[in-house]
């Protein structure tokens, strides 16, 4: 083989390898996610399938979890946000509803979205969300003021697990960051219609579909 032919095969091989490289860079962070959402690495959370009925949910007797709630802002977002409850001991197994409040102390309209995660780490696989504000993004009206819900509950499989079984408390733990929005699809925030005035003065309660059907109950 000549020194030419064998440069190119090197060049291209170091090509090769390039696109290899910057292909796998980019699919690292959805496979994380995935590797995430499917072990509870890293404290991630999971996500029921769907809402489960009062009949499915069998809480386990005798058996307790303490949860705290904590909540943090990133730098740049002009929003005040906190858990309603610092903390609430539910047990095992038992559906529950938790609300944080967030204000937007700013002079626009801003959108942001909420990144979440518990801790102990090998807690997140048993930590089951049905609803939570954190997955959808979150506008904010200059001024305004909202509940966010979530609704979850720690799944009994935790007592089969022979690290997990031995906690008696989770931090559950959320951080807003704001969200970059055009301009124009904030604008008619800004300036809610004449009719809508008296409500926007007070403080409203965003829940989903999933939510609203159980909140009541949830409450009590």
């Amino acid at each position: 083989m000549s020194t030419a032919a064998a440069n190119r095969r090197v060049g291209l091989m170091a090509g090769l390898m390039a696109v290899s490289m910057i292909g796998l860079a980019y699919a690292s962070v959805p496979l994380y996610r995935l590797f995430c959402q499917a072990t509870g690495f890293g404290g991630t959370t999971q996500v029921a399938a769907f809402a489960p009925t009062a009949d499915q949910m069998q809480a386990v007797a005798g058996r307790t979890i303490k949860v705290r709630f904590d909540s943090n802002l990133a730098p740049g977002l002009a929003w005040r946000f906190k858990p309603k409850a610092n903390e609430v001991s539910i047990p095992i197994g038992e559906k529950r509803l938790a609300f944080y409040t967030a204000s937007n102390t700013g002079s626009t309209a801003i959108t942001g979205r909420a990144v979440y995660n518990v801790s102990p780490d090998v807690a997140g696989r048993y930590f089951i969300k049905i609803d939570c504000f954190c997955f959808t993004e979150q506008t904010l009206k200059a001024g305004e003021t909202v509940d966010m819900p979530v609704s979850y509950y720690i799944d009994p499989a935790i007592m089969d697990d022979p690290v997990a079984k031995k906690i008696d408390e989770i931090t559950l733990s959320y951080t807003f960051y704001p969200v970059d929005k055009p301009a124009t699809a904030v604008a008619a925030l800004d300036k809610p219609p004449a009719a809508d005035a008296a409500l926007d003065k007070q403080p409203r309660v965003r829940l989903s579909a999933a939510s609203n059907r159980n909140s009541l109950k949830d409450r009590g």
